[in-house]
C-alpha cells in the first residue's frame, strides 16, 4: 500500500474511533509532512482522499477541520407523513427557517393541480432541520381554493397537523425520489463544501375524493437519509 493511503487508513481510523473528534483542526500539510518526516506530496495525497470521503474540509494555511459525523436517518415510506412527524419518530427536533412565503397565482402550477388559470396557492419555501442541523430545503404549493385556511397557517409548524386540526387531513400523496447534485445555492445551504449527491423528493399529496392539496419538491441532505421501502410478495 502506498505511503499516502497507509496515512489515509491511519487517520480514517482515528476519526472512526472518535480518538480526532468532529471538528478537530489537522496540521496544515507542510507541518504534518515535516512532523511525519514524509514529502508534502504523500500528504497531500492523503488529506485528498480523506476529502473525497467527506472527513475534512479545507481550512486554508491553519490545517483541515475534521467533519462532525452525521449518523444516517432510516426513515420508512409505509404511510404519509410530514417532515416534523418524521423527524420526531426519530427522536430529533424539528425546526425550519422561513426563506419565502407569499400567495401567487401561475398557470403552469394551476394546470398540474387541475385548477382555472387565476386560482390562488399559498408557496412555502423553508430550510427544514433535525436537531439544528439543516436536513432539507423546501419548496411547496399549497391549494387555497381547497383549504383557504391554508393562508393564515403557521408556516414555522407542521402544515400537516394543521391541515388535521382544521378538519382537514391528507388521504395519500404520490411521490418520486431521484438522485441529484445540489445547486451552489443549496451546498450553502447545507454548509457543504462540495456537492454531495442528495436526494430530490417530488410529492402530489391528495384529500379524500382526489382533491390535489400540496406540490411540493423537497432536497434532502444525501449524506443523512436513508430511505426505507418494504415491498411484500
Amino acid at each position: 500500500m502506498p505511503l499516502y493511503q497507509q496515512l489515509e487508513e491511519q487517520l480514517v481510523a482515528l476519526i472512526d474511533r472518535g480518538t480526532i473528534g468532529g471538528g478537530a483542526t489537522l496540521p496544515a500539510e507542510r507541518q504534518l509532512a515535516e512532523a511525519l518526516g514524509v514529502s508534502r506530496a504523500t500528504v497531500q495525497q492523503c488529506y485528498n482522499g480523506l476529502r473525497e470521503r467527506n472527513l475534512i474540509r479545507g481550512h486554508g494555511r491553519h490545517g483541515s477541520i475534521v467533519q462532525k459525523s452525521q449518523a444516517h436517518l432510516s426513515t420508512g415510506m409505509d404511510r404519509l407523513k410530514g417532515f416534523t412527524q418524521e423527524m420526531r419518530e426519530l427522536g430529533r427536533e424539528p425546526t425550519a427557517r422561513i426563506l419565502e412565503r407569499e400567495v401567487i397565482t401561475d398557470r403552469s402550477l394551476a394546470s398540474l393541480f387541475g385548477l382555472h388559470s387565476q386560482a390562488q396557492f399559498l408557496k412555502l419555501v423553508r430550510v427544514r432541520s433535525g436537531d439544528n442541523v439543516p436536513m432539507a430545503l423546501e419548496t411547496a404549493w399549497y391549494s387555497l381554493d381547497a383549504v383557504p385556511a391554508l393562508a393564515e397557517f403557521d408556516p414555522l409548524g407542521s402544515i400537516y397537523a394543521q391541515l388535521a386540526q382544521a378538519g382537514f387531513s391528507l388521504a395519500y400523496c404520490d411521490q418520486a425520489i431521484e438522485a441529484t447534485l445540489p445547486t451552489p445555492f443549496e451546498c450553502e445551504i447545507f454548509g457543504f463544501d462540495k456537492p454531495v449527491p442528495c436526494l430530490l423528493i417530488k410529492r402530489r399529496s391528495y384529500a379524500q375524493g382526489g382533491t390535489m392539496v400540496e406540490y411540493v419538491e423537497g432536497m434532502f441532505r444525501g449524506d443523512a437519509y436513508t430511505y426505507r421501502l418494504r415491498l411484500d410478495a
